[in-house]
């Protein structure tokens, strides 16, 4: 058990490190955590990222954020904010105004939240789903344990990504006991 726990900790760590960066379409979508100006200097010139979707909202006097808008305007790249939480579910209104986002913004591009793993992860999972229209058991990869998303019940803050991406896929409305203000 205590193992276990010490490679979970590990890999998580190790996601961190490098950045939570992976191509969910190449040429188009890639998604990672909180990248840092040399980062999406980096993922620029390897993979052409022309836009910058921050699932994290704008937060203007945080050092996080002033360096990545500074870093995003100086490599000519256009910085999207879209703030929501891991741990709201997104209503009706909000899966749209998250779609149309992904859908205008200018290709290819970066996706990230804080970890790359949870609100980053419900996007990727849209973004497969009705973009690309690729099944739900395919595209709920996306909000897997190997991008370091965990979503156990009871257990993890983030659980309402999964019961959005749940509504979504199966049709259903999501609870509105849920919505909390998202």
């Amino acid at each position: 058990m205590v193992g276990t726990l010490a490679a979970l900790v590990l890999y998580f760590g190790y996601l961190q490190v490098t950045g939570n960066f992976h191509t969910v379409v190449a040429g188009e979508f890639y998604r990672s955590n909180q990248p840092t100006a040399a980062r999406l200097k980096a993922y620029k010139k390897k993979d052409g990222i022309r836009s910058v979707l921050n699932l994290r909202g704008a937060h203007p006097g945080q050092a996080w954020y002033d360096q990545e808008k500074a870093a995003a305007k100086r490599l000519g790249l256009e910085l999207i904010d879209f703030k929501m939480s891991d741990h709201q579910t997104l209503s009706p209104i909000r899966l749209a105004a998250l779609e149309g986002a992904m859908a205008r913004a200018p290709k290819p591009v970066l996706v990230h939240c804080k970890a790359g793993a949870d609100r980053t992860g419900l996007a990727a999972a849209l973004y497969l789903y009705h973009q690309k229209k690729r099944s739900p058991s395919e595209a709920g990869w996306q909000l897997s344990f190997l991008y370091g998303h965990i979503g156990v019940p009871w257990l993890s803050r983030a659980r309402p990504m999964d019961e959005t991406w749940m509504a979504v896929n199966t049709g259903d409305r999501v609870p509105a006991v849920a919505w909390r203000g998202s």
